[in-house]
């Protein structure tokens, strides 16, 4: 029978729970992760046909660790859709299908115009111009530098635009989703008169965010990227 009077039973119980504060250091495995997505981003695997093998050894030995902290961020980016693993053959870098990335594109449309939405209403003149500083390489919607290089500025851009919402909960839900998503905008964007128009849809969102025009702001965003879901649905033959 327990004799201990109320608070005596109240401050063992805050004892038993008391812990130490973790160190706030990255493990291996988070630093395998970090790299293997980086890898997984810049493989291109929507250039290439088949699929893609990660090998487990190999990458143990190109970073230097052991196998351990490699297969635990296999295991995280399996999780997130990443990889698959396959039993007695390896991992696989996933390769969506025309309507996974249809779908994916369309949920990025549905917080990608939310954010445009919070811009308007909450970012500094300041914050907004560094939107138009992207694009000092290009004048009136024509494109002057190497097309790798407009790639990573309109990634960068759409990156931005989420940032700057201000939204931790909308910057976590499209933090995954923008990884698929900046692959499929690396295959996407020199292909027919994209680039060209995605200068121009870019401005023209810079001067509504500029104008804190919000409904204009959120309707050109939205219709943006579901641009680029109407192009996937037409020509992205190489996904079926």
């Amino acid at each position: 029978m327990n004799t201990l009077p109320p608070r005596s039973r109240a401050a063992e119980a805050v004892e038993r729970i008391a812990v130490s504060p973790l160190a706030d250091t990255p493990t291996f495995a988070d630093r395998a992760y970090a790299a293997l997505r980086d890898v997984i981003v810049t493989l291109g695997v929507y250039d290439r046909p088949g699929d893609v093998r990660l090998d487990e050894r190999q990458l143990a030995q190109e970073l230097g660790i052991s196998r351990t902290p490699v297969r635990e961020a296999m295991a995280q980016l399996e999780r997130e859709g990443f990889v698959r693993s396959v039993p007695r053959r390896g991992v696989y870098i996933v390769r969506k299908t025309k309507r996974e990335v249809v779908e994916m594109i369309t949920a990025w449309a549905a917080l990608e115009s939310m954010a445009a939405r919070l811009i308007t209403q909450i970012a500094t003149d300041a914050e907004i111009a560094t939107l138009h500083e992207m694009f000092t390489t290009f004048e009136n919607g024509v494109l002057h530098a190497k097309l790798d290089e407009y790639s990573e500025v309109n990634i960068e851009f759409h990156q931005a635009i989420i940032r700057m919402s201000r939204n931790g909960v909308l910057i976590s839900l499209a933090e995954n989703l923008f990884t698929h998503m900046r692959m499929i905008r690396r295959k996407t964007i020199g292909e027919q008169d994209r680039a060209d128009r995605s200068i121009r849809d870019h401005l023209n969102i810079i001067q509504a965010l500029e104008a804190r025009d919000t409904d204009r702001a959120t309707e050109l965003v939205r219709n943006h990227a579901l641009g680029l879901a109407e192009h996937v649905e037409r020509t992205a033959n190489y996904l079926d």
